[in-house]
């Protein structure tokens, strides 16, 4: 598929079908998110998704860390969140992340609709990739995870000469997928 403009573009947001939608655990006060990672993992011990819920107590500070350095990222290439926490999405869809889900609730927002301030795109899940390279609890170490802006990611399409069938192909060779992060609740269809 060739893109033409920003406009053939979506991100995509997957759902459990034991969760509601457009959620970041961080968000909730730290002893209620505790609650609900052990109840959900309990709940659904066969789901992939809630197996980081089962180890809350590692994954918890992690996942702070994590969401303070992508904001730190975001500030620092121009982004202007409202929210601490963003909301996950990936760019096109991945049938990896639809299964990892549990083929729940599937919501698509068009990318134009999404001013560049409010958003922003990493290779692969920013989560994994920020433990892949060694970021703990203890020390975040900066610099390991790249971050793109909407122009960014446009222009590294365009640099396929705009074959984004392509992009993505070679992304995912690596990454699997381009995650999204949404920062701003705003434009959650």
């Amino acid at each position: 598929m060739r893109m033409t403009s920003v406009d053939d573009l979506v991100i995509v947001h997957y759902c459990h079908p034991n969760c509601k939608p457009f959620m970041n655990i961080c968000r909730l006060p730290k002893e209620e998110a505790f609650s609900l990672a052990y109840a959900m993992a309990a709940d659904n011990p066969e789901t992939t998704a809630f197996w980081r819920f089962a180890d809350f107590e590692n994954y918890y500070p992690l996942r702070m860390l994590q969401d303070e350095y992508l904001m730190e990222l975001f500030l620092s290439l121009g982004g202007r969140p409202k929210e601490r926490h963003p909301l996950s999405f990936v760019l096109q869809g991945s049938e990896f992340l639809d299964n990892w889900f549990g083929n729940g609730s599937v919501f698509k927002i068009k990318l134009k609709d999404v001013p560049s301030e409010y958003i922003s795109f990493t290779l692969g899940d920013s989560g994994a990739a920020a433990k892949k390279n060694g970021v703990t609890a203890n020390e975040l170490q900066r610099g390991n995870l790249t971050m793109y802006t909407k122009e960014m990611l446009l222009t590294a399409i365009n640099e396929f000469n705009g074959a984004l069938d392509e992009f993505l192909s070679e992304t995912a060779k690596k990454y699997t997928y381009i995650e999204a992060q949404l920062w701003n609740d705003d434009y959650i269809v």
